[in-house]
């Protein structure tokens, strides 16, 4: 719930670091729900369809590239942590693994304003939208549909996305920004991989068959998979199967 910038991030790191040294949080216990979580003022949150699209041959439209980057980035750190404190019970790995990459998010959106910050700009400079929140909220009840549809849908998108990205940005000399997207790739592909990881725990728990129990969660909250080539190499690194990964491009719409 923390809006200030700065001190969400310094108190991420102070979880990361607490946890390294064995301390007992209480920050693993199940809270109410959180509608909306702690943010700056800015930027505006508005639909998506309200987004302007811009070309990357401007400086303002890379900016505008990398700030919507950046904001996924920023509610991917509000995302793992309402992964810890949402769901108790869980094995003491699950909460290590989240809050691992809370601070790798973090870590992220530190790159990602701190080159927007080169170009002129700086975050809250654009509109955003509220997409990732908005089905964190949805499957807040279930631990099994939030590992499912969270990072196995919304966030792997990012691994199909950022090999286009980081051409159109080395088509206009933007070198560093295709550096902070090499680690924000590799990054991404371990937080896939954990989300990966405990959805199967999930329906080995349960006595789900993952497949089947993942086409099912798709059509009851109505996750829309992206159009275009799947990152198959990134994808499967981060645990996907080929039988996975070609019956999700034949439900692609």
């Amino acid at each position: 719930m923390e809006a200030d910038l700065a001190a969400k991030l310094a108190r991420v790191a102070a979880l990361r670091a607490g946890e390294a040294r064995g301390d007992d949080d209480k920050a693993w216990q199940t809270v109410p729900r959180i509608d909306i979580p702690g943010r700056p003022a800015r930027p505006e949150l508005v639909p998506v369809s309200q987004l302007a699209r811009r070309s990357v041959h401007s400086p303002a439209g890379r900016a505008a590239l990398l700030h919507a980057i950046a904001h996924i980035e920023f509610n991917a750190i509000n995302l793992a942590l309402d992964a810890i404190c949402r769901f108790s019970a869980m094995p003491a790995d699950y909460y290590r693994d989240w809050l691992q990459v809370a601070q790798e998010e973090a870590g992220h959106f530190v790159l990602l304003r701190d080159h927007l910050r080169t170009l002129g700009f700086d975050y809250g400079d654009f509109p955003a939208h509220n997409g990732l929140w908005d089905m964190a909220v949805r499957t807040d009840h279930d631990v099994l549909a939030r590992m499912a549809l969270v990072p196995r849908v919304m966030e792997a998108r990012g691994l199909d996305a950022t090999p286009g990205i980081q051409d159109k940005l080395a088509a206009v000399g933007d070198t560093a920004a295709c550096a902070i997207l090499d680690i924000i790739l590799r990054d991404e592909i371990g937080h896939v991989r954990i989300g990966n990881r405990w959805y199967h725990w999930c329906c080995a728990q349960r006595g789900l068959e993952p497949t089947a129990t993942f086409i099912a969660l798709l059509r009851e909250y109505d996750a829309t998979l992206a159009r275009g080539a799947l990152n198959y190499p990134a994808r499967e690194a981060a645990g996907f199967s080929r039988d996975e990964l070609l019956l999700l491009e034949s439900l692609q719409v």
